[in-house]
């Protein structure tokens, strides 16, 4: 007797969607080939978790949320930043395909930026300060893992003083430093914007 709908667990489906993903790209990954995967008909993942473009969105939540680190409230938000953004390169850059699936799926980009807002609000910056910020950093992170995407990252023929300071190129190890320090002057420039915002405003003295 077959598996209903009822019988469906929703992570087990995105779970065996992902399996496939990882296995043999994007394109395999269909509602019959997932049902194959689990030995069920399609009937049941369309009644259970919506239609393909569904279980795209639900394979996309989940391997940016499975991927973020989870958020110390003790933990400077600078070190947290860092954290959260290699993590975030990590998964992006794991498989060929995952900027495609993510593509314009912003609410799995959401979901991957609440600790970070929140680590945010934590150290005081306003909502939308918090917001803005989470953007700049998830925007240099996906611009920083296209360029590497596309193999602009090869062996440096010189040796230099600096990280990525050759123009032919640079190596794995120096692309991890650049990333770094990316990262650290964003998070430099943000604190000290947070800072401006806070200081009190001096009063200008009219001229009798």
């Amino acid at each position: 007797m077959g598996r209903t709908a009822m019988d469906l667990d929703s992570d087990e489906i995105v779970a065996n969607a992902i399996g496939i993903f990882r296995e043999r790209g994007l394109a395999a990954v269909s509602m019959r080939s997932v049902a194959q995967r689990i030995g069920v008909s399609p009937i049941p993942l369309y009644r259970r978790i919506g239609n393909k473009e569904a279980l795209l969105r639900a394979m996309a939540d989940a391997m940016l949320a499975e991927a973020i680190p989870v958020l110390d409230i003790d933990q400077p938000w600078q070190s947290y930043a860092l954290q959260w953004a290699t993590a975030l390169r990590d998964r992006l850059r794991h498989h060929r395909d995952v900027i495609a699936l993510l593509g314009n799926r912003r609410e799995a980009y959401v979901e991957a930026s609440k600790p970070l807002i929140e680590a945010l609000r934590q150290a005081g910056f306003d909502a939308d300060a918090a917001v803005q910020a989470c953007r700049l950093l998830m925007w240099a992170i996906v611009g920083f893992v296209a360029v590497e995407s596309h193999g602009h990252a090869r062996p440096a023929t010189r040796s230099r003083k600096r990280p990525g300071a050759d123009p032919a190129g640079l190596d794995e190890a120096e692309a991890d430093v650049l990333f770094r320090m990316n990262v650290e002057y964003l998070t430099a420039g943000l604190n000290d914007q947070k800072s401006q915002r806070r200081r009190p405003r001096r009063r200008r003295h009219s001229s009798a």
